[in-house]
């Protein structure tokens, strides 16, 4: 996770188990979600008001189970800023080890259509990932 600057702590909960006591694959897209809304409480503390994203693209590499009892993080960095969208990386670990890789995309919006980042977040989230152009 070295080249991640955001890692959120996870717990996962008994209700998130399937029937052979592995953790859902649906209930990744939460942890994703989870990671992503505390990276953006942090980065952008003083600049969000409002905040109005739809998730247009989710994609998930499942390496390893997720079982009861491990200790879970959701390492996450914005890989990609377009005009209205904001692409995250992320990595998903259980006792420090990968078990999954994920990638989503947020558009933003406004009252109806898609509206372009504003300028401030685009500044904190550069100051936050200097290598993002």
């Amino acid at each position: 996770m070295d080249e991640f600057a955001f890692v959120a702590d996870m717990a996962v909960r008994f209700r998130d188990l399937d029937p052979w006591d592995h953790v859902n694959n649906a209930v990744y897209g939460t942890y994703l979600e989870q990671a992503r809304i505390e990276y953006m409480d942090e980065v952008l503390a003083d600049t969000v008001g409002s905040r109005t994203f739809v998730l247009v693209h989710q994609e998930l590499t499942y390496d390893a189970p997720i079982t009861y009892g491990q200790d879970l993080t959701v390492a996450v960095r914005a890989s990609e800023m377009g005009t209205s969208s904001l692409t995250f990386t992320y990595e998903v670990r259980a006792d420090g080890e990968a078990v999954a890789t994920a990638e989503t995309t947020q558009v933003y919006m406004d009252d109806e259509e898609p509206a372009p980042l504003p300028e401030t977040w685009r500044e904190a989230i550069r100051d936050f990932e200097p290598g993002l152009a």
